[in-house]
């Protein structure tokens, strides 16, 4: 056979496989196309894939374990919380009419045995009741449900930052008619330059939930010094102050914007000292409306009405003189602005509307009336004549009278038109005197402190209590313990400041406000046995009067 020559790359060259020529288009005969497709020549042929088992695979294979994630097995047991004993309890309210027989058989009443025994015990029960009728044992006694506090606590310390940092005093404290609400005055009682210095009046809500000491409800900011505060017997937002410019203002704390609703002015009716005192008294032409009262230390104590455009107008005015005065005190020149006694403290009797007691800076309380007609010397520039109201004047004190107050409870007749009512006068003595309306000498004369006393109330729910404020704290006396020394002493800062002016509370009776020379106001909290009138106290108090008048 010829050889048959491949080409590689040639033109007729493929990619270096040879294939068959097919028939009718192959010049070569037959033989040498068998020759081609010889066992010795290349073929396109399909060959079975080669297998090669994993000998690592079945070797890991055999060393693995079965696993699972499924936890094990688990056990539980079925409890109950029902009782081991079973009780069945109904609250169905019908009854067959059987056991409502039963029962009205049960409480039937034998009327006829009852009757009887009323007819036996009826004089005996009318004569213990006639007894109890007759009885004064309980005379002012009140049942008190709430809890017994057998100490004095301090509730509350509050104060105003600002007024501090001009080192400001408290010259005054008030409760409003609601007793919730508590105000006080800043200002100065010692050396300062008073008359340009700018003041506060702040108040806080005591029920008010998140109360802050240090964060008034209400400032209201003043031009000038405020010597003294009163809030309104009936309408809680309304407050009176008196100026050390002589000046009175009425401000509504429930105003926003401008809280001032009346005011004096400078006039010729004006104060021209200090107004240390202002009280809310009933207008006589006006049910259900009041007037308001200031004292000065000019000798004026004039009564103010409200008129348009927010005005205070004087509506009557009384003068302390020298003529009404024991010779200790008068001076020599009768010349109004010398001849004038200047008045530091008023308070009224709460049994007779015109009586009054006044306490003035000679160390003299004096007893007067409303209804005093004497004229005073004439004043300077007064659109009203002003009166002489001083009737009566007491044994002095060694120093200038700084607070009287009567006694809310003590009243005894002594004859038509004359009662015997009991009051309290305090001054820079340090001493505590205790008068009758009708004597000259105090009933009895305590030295509380070697310090000033500048303040001195009687309590309105205990006939027997009073409290002072000294310049060594707060003074609690109860005089059915000891009319000698006071009950309970008070430390109202660690600076001893002293205390200028203090308050109870006639709603909550159990509050006492107090504020100092540091600028503070504290809310004391006083414990039941200064709060709960025992019984016969009112007899107690009259006993004590009559022996030591005896």
């Amino acid at each position: 056979a010829a050889p048959v020559s491949m080409g590689t790359g040639g033109a007729g060259g493929g990619s270096g496989t040879g294939r068959a020529a097919t028939p009718g288009s192959d010049p070569r005969s037959p033989r040498d196309q068998r020759a081609l497709s010889g066992p010795g020549m290349f073929a396109d042929r399909t060959v079975p894939g080669a297998d090669v088992p994993s000998l690592w695979r079945s070797a890991r294979g055999a060393r693995c374990e079965a696993k699972t994630c499924q936890t094990g097995k688990i056990s539980t047991a079925e409890a109950a919380a029902q009782s081991c004993t079973g009780r069945d309890a109904a609250v169905q309210t019908e009854q067959s009419k059987d056991d409502a027989q039963d029962f009205q058989q049960e409480v039937q009443v034998d009327y006829t045995g009852l009757l009887s025994f009323l007819q036996r015990v009826e004089n005996t029960v009318i004569k213990e009741l006639n007894k109890n009728w007759k009885s004064h044992a309980f005379d002012g006694f009140e049942v008190n449900w709430t809890d017994q506090d057998e100490a004095v606590l301090c509730l509350h310390t509050l104060s105003y930052p600002e007024a501090q940092d001009h080192s400001l005093q408290v010259t005054s404290v008030s409760w409003n008619a609601t007793g919730s609400v508590v105000a006080c005055s800043y200002g100065r009682l010692d050396d300062g330059d008073w008359s340009t210095e700018k003041s506060y009046v702040c108040t806080w809500n005591l029920d008010r939930r998140g109360l802050n000491p240090q964060h008034p409800d209400v400032v209201i900011d003043v031009p000038s010094s405020v010597m003294c505060l009163a809030f309104h017997p009936s309408q809680p937002s309304l407050i009176a102050g008196g100026l050390f410019s002589g000046e009175l203002v009425v401000w509504d704390t429930s105003r926003t914007e401008d809280p001032v609703i009346w005011r004096t002015g400078m006039t010729d009716d004006t104060h021209t000292d200090p107004v240390y005192q202002v009280n809310w008294v009933p207008d006589t032409k006006h049910s259900n409306h009041c007037q308001l009262l200031s004292v000065s230390t000019d000798g004026k104590i004039l009564v103010w009405r409200q008129e348009q455009e927010g005005r205070l107008a004087v509506a009557e005015g009384f003068a302390i003189v020298a003529q009404q005065v024991p010779r200790s005190t008068r001076l020599k020149k009768m010349a109004w602005g010398e001849a004038a006694v200047g008045v530091t403290s008023l308070s009224f009797s709460p049994f007779s509307p015109g009586l009054f007691v006044v306490g003035v800076e000679g160390g003299y309380s004096l007893r007067c009336s409303t209804a005093a007609q004497t004229p005073a010397l004439p004043g300077p520039g007064s659109s009203v004549p002003l009166r002489a109201p001083a009737e009566f004047a007491f044994s002095p004190h060694a120093g200038p009278v700084y607070s009287v107050s009567c006694s809310p409870f003590h009243r005894q007749v002594l004859r038509v038109g004359h009662c015997q009512n009991l009051f309290l006068s305090c001054g820079t003595d340090g001493q505590v005197h205790l008068h009758s309306m009708l004597q000259t000498q105090p009933l009895f004369a305590l030295q509380l402190s070697k310090k000033y006393l500048f303040c001195v109330r009687w309590s309105p729910v205990r006939p027997l209590v009073f409290a002072a404020a000294s310049g060594e704290g707060v003074h609690l006396f109860d005089l059915a313990r000891s009319v000698q020394k006071p009950t309970v002493s008070l430390q109202q800062s660690l600076s001893d400041s002293p205390v200028y002016c203090l308050e109870f509370n006639t709603k909550h009776t159990r509050l006492l406000a107090a504020g100092d020379a540091a600028g503070t106001v504290k809310v004391w909290q006083l414990s039941s046995d200064f709060t709960e009138q025992g019984p016969k106290e009112m007899n107690h108090l009259e006993q004590l009067a009559s022996d030591i008048m005896d």
